[in-house]
């Protein structure tokens, strides 16, 4: 398993904990607190970001942006209940 992978999975188990517990002092379980559309407009927000970014032709700042992307759009799935597996077995679908 690639880095990547391992890295997006324990943070997708982190997501869920935070999404479970809602500690106060987390910005994840800030974002659960606040809603569907917060969420969503947040992963809007970061997409948008990372378009600019790579347009830009900075490496380091879209690397940053990208992280912010997939953070936020793990927050979503977790949301809505979507697994990375679920996610992993549309892609290898696509690569048939």
């Amino acid at each position: 398993m690639s880095s990547l992978c391992r890295v997006l999975e324990s943070l997708y188990k982190i997501v869920e904990r935070r999404r479970e517990e809602l500690p106060e002092d987390s910005y994840t379980a800030k974002l659960f607190r606040s809603g569907e559309d917060r969420i969503l407009q947040k992963v809007g927000e970061e997409a948008v970001e990372t378009i600019l970014a790579l347009k830009s032709g900075k490496k380091e700042e879209a690397v940053y942006e990208t992280a912010d992307l997939l953070y936020h759009l793990l927050v979503a799935l977790v949301d809505k209940g979507i697994t990375l597996e679920e996610i992993a077995h549309e892609l290898e679908r696509r690569m048939k």
